[in-house]
């Protein structure tokens, strides 16, 4: 109101500012009461002390899905967002003055660490929203319940607590949890129950999920963890195989943290452990029979029964099938007879055998081939040292090189016999526990070195081939198996013959004579020239000292001349 008679502008300017709601800012942005004056149709219309009425919709005073319960002349608080607009009309918001109050005591509420009453009524991409007595709030999908909910319908429209996670005033943002208050329910609860269980209680349960590596079995409240080695002695490969979902078992509290408040549990427990038997039932040396139940590079598990396996290390698995994957040699499920090598209770280990449960095909061998029979096979292999020939029970033996062949090198004889040639050989030695058998093929025909002395006596002349020639001599084959050198100097009585080929060739046929015979050495020295007789004891009372001769120079040597008699040929 003007104080004088003339007002200035000053005064109408303080008018306004009174109008308005005074000079500190006014009406706008604040929330203030006002008087319902009448219900037009969905609207309300009220009243807070501005030049003109605002209307705001009544649905704006109901919780979502309720009818407002309003009356003219009630007093409520609203915002005022605009003291006039375009048609002269305050702008009032009901749900805003909600929101700023409900703001005010959500902040109070977070700060407290609180929790806080609200309404799921939206969806949104990622959750849902709820309704803080007037602010509305974000609630993520996953923060809905500890697991996934597919149908949040039933929890729509209900008034239920929430904690708030995160406050955001300037930019309008609440994220609240309805799981949190969940967690800390059920954690209260699982602390209550876990104090009224022991460990090695038996107890029934409810079998609620499976997993690959075992279930989980609600004990009232409570989960514990069943692990799949924990449900049987027996080996089971998916928990699936002896439980279902849905399933009340019987299990034993194995162990209970108190501190990360997880129990496992057992069912196998409750059996009586098939190992404290094992010891008289299994005997090392014992036969058995078992399934195999998994293979790998290093050798095959056999189940001998429920809850008892054993390995068969792959070198315990054939005698004869060496460096060969378990795979080649059993299968799964298969079932085989198998011996007790070893058993180790503390570890709870059998070592099993499966190739000592048959006959040791070696020793087998032995017996039916003793040394000295005649064996026949193919050649498998040939090496640098001998032949490897394939014998009856699926067994090998070698043939050393130097018993291929009588009177020639281990080399030699090696070119002689080739790969899938079918051989016949004489059993030398045979040592079973080292799984070696020797073999001979030259032992199948006398040795020609036998009757040497007698069938070659020294002195005597013979007829023989030039098999090989070196500097020093030549090797005369007389037989096979028997050859003997004719030193170079034993060549020609009247030629000096300085290299075998001057003289002789491979192949050419030659007369020879017995010199001498070495038998441990094998050695046989012959000569051509003594084949005929010395022409030097005819010379001797020719070329007498002090006579004159006739002769010609045929080659200058460092030590003077050869002459040649021509008449003589020397």
């Amino acid at each position: 109101m003007a104080t004088s008679p003339n007002p200035t502008r000053d005064d109408f300017a303080a008018l306004l500012d009174e109008s308005l709601g005074g000079a500190d800012g006014g009406f706008e942005g604040r929330v203030v009461k006002g008087t319902v004056t009448a219900i037009d149709n969905d609207h309300a219309v009220i009243d807070v002390g501005l030049k003109s009425e605002g209307r705001v919709a009544l649905r704006e005073f109901a919780m979502p899905g309720q009818k407002a319960d309003l009356k003219v002349g009630d007093e409520v608080e609203v915002f005022v967002d605009r003291v006039e607009n375009m048609n002269g009309e305050a702008m009032l918001s009901r749900d805003r003055a909600r929101r700023e109050a409900a703001w005010d005591v959500l902040e109070g509420e977070f700060d407290a660490g609180n929790r806080v009453d609200g309404v799921i009524f939206g969806r949104v991409k990622g959750g849902f929203t709820v309704d803080l007595g007037g602010a509305v709030a974000f609630l993520p999908g996953s923060q809905v319940d500890v697991r996934p909910v597919r149908d949040v319908g039933p929890l729509m429209d209900i008034a239920q607590p929430f904690v708030i996670l995160k406050m955001d005033r300037k930019r309008g943002n609440i994220v609240v949890s309805r799981r949190a208050i969940l967690e800390e329910t059920r954690a209260e609860q699982r602390t209550g129950l876990i104090l009224n269980l022991a460990e090695g209680q038996i107890i029934d349960g409810v079998v609620k999920n499976i997993t690959d590596y075992g279930a989980f079995v609600d004990l009232g409240g409570i989960d514990g963890l069943l692990h799949v080695t924990d449900i049987s002695y027996k080996r089971i490969n998916h928990p699936s195989e002896v439980i279902n979902i849905g399933d009340t078992v019987k299990v034993q509290i194995v162990r209970i943290n108190k501190d990360t408040q997880r129990i496992s549990l057992g069912m196998k427990q409750l059996e009586s452990d098939p190992w404290d038997a094992a010891v008289a039932k299994y005997p090392v040396g014992t036969k058995l029979k078992g399934a195999v139940t998994n293979i790998t590079e290093y050798g095959a598990f056999i189940e001998l029964e429920a809850g008892i396996e054993g390995l068969v290390h792959v070198s315990e698995m054939s005698w004869t099938k060496k460096n060969v994957h378990p795979g080649k040699i059993v299968s799964t499920s298969q079932e085989v007879d198998v011996v007790v090598l070893d058993i180790d209770m503390e570890k709870r280990r059998i070592s099993l055998g499966l190739k000592q449960a048959h006959d040791n095909p070696w020793a087998s061998f032995a017996d039916k081939f003793p040394v000295g029979s005649t064996v026949e096979g193919e050649v498998k292999n040939a090496t640098e040292f001998g032949l490897f020939i394939g014998l009856d029970g699926d067994v090998d033996g070698m043939v050393h090189m130097s018993d291929i062949a009588w009177g020639i090198t281990g080399e030699e004889a090696l070119h002689l016999h080739r790969k899938g040639e079918t051989v016949k050989a004489i059993v030398l030695d045979i040592d079973a526990e080292k799984e070696r058998i020797s073999l001979g093929i030259k032992q199948l025909t006398p040795d020609p070195w036998s009757s040497i002395t007698s069938k070659y006596p020294i002195g005597h002349v013979h007829t023989g081939e030039v098999r090989n020639f070196t500097n020093f001599g030549v090797f005369v084959e007389l037989e096979e198996g028997i050859d003997g050198l004719i030193h170079i100097s034993d060549l020609s009585w009247l030629k000096k013959v300085k290299h075998p080929s001057e003289f002789t060739s491979v192949g050419a046929i030659m007369e020879v004579k017995v010199l001498d015979i070495d038998e441990s050495n094998r050695r046989l020295s012959l000569g051509h020239k003594q084949t005929s007789e010395n022409p030097w004891y005819n010379y001797e009372g020719v070329f007498e000292v002090g006579t004159l001769h006739t002769g010609k120079v045929s080659e200058a040597v460092d030590k003077g001349f050869n002459v040649l008699f021509e008449t003589f040929g020397v």
